[in-house]
């Protein structure tokens, strides 16, 4: 519970989520659940290189900013290797605290 009362608290911010599988997507975080599923919008992959099915180029002889092809996610808890923070929504000590209460029992 620790860990979901603290993702609430990022709803609205962007975080990047790396999966199991090495892809890492970044996005707007819309919503988590108890199960650490996650759903992200305005989605766009980190490295477009490796992953370039994940953009489309709807006219590929003009040059032009490629449209993504997934906007919206949701990403299964289980399939979640890192969640990568922005650097503001980390607050050391409500994070200390929790913790201390989350080993109390309490």
């Amino acid at each position: 519970m620790l860990f979901f009362s603290y993702f609430k608290e990022l709803v609205g911010k962007e975080v990047t989520v790396e999966l199991k599988n090495d892809l890492a997507i970044r996005g707007i975080l819309h919503s988590v659940d108890q199960y650490l599923n996650i759903k992200l919008e305005n989605t766009r992959v980190v490295d477009q290189d490796k992953y370039p099915h994940m953009e489309i180029r709807l006219f590929p002889w003009k040059v032009q900013k490629p449209e993504l092809s997934v906007r919206n996610c949701f990403i299964r808890g289980s399939v979640v290797r890192y969640v990568q923070l922005p650097p503001d929504g980390v607050d050391i000590d409500i994070l200390h605290d929790a913790t201390r209460r989350e080993a109390r029992g309490g």
